[in-house]
């Protein structure tokens, strides 16, 4: 065997082992760049749902003014059928 042969079997070798030990590293990197997407699509998510329920909270105080509000006609208009009615 010849000089250039040994030393590109023994290249061979180094780049098949460095291989083996960056494959781990290419893995790693790859699980936590799906990780950073799936915390970033989180976020978004949160906030949206944030604003979401502060729409909600404002619709639920539109409803309760409106409910308050509707009570009171209630109770005025039962207040004058009993005043027509004399009691």
């Amino acid at each position: 065997m010849t000089d250039l042969a040994h030393a590109s079997q023994r290249f061979q070798r180094a780049l098949e082992h460095l291989d083996r030990a960056a494959s781990p590293l290419v893995d790693s990197r790859r699980s936590l760049m799906e990780a950073e997407a799936r915390v970033t699509a989180l976020v978004e998510e949160r906030e949206r749902l944030v604003a979401r329920i502060a729409e909600l909270e404002e619709e639920t105080r539109a409803l309760a003014r409106l409910s308050e509000a509707a009570e009171r006609r209630v109770d005025e208009a039962i207040g004058e059928v009993r005043s027509a009615l004399g009691r």
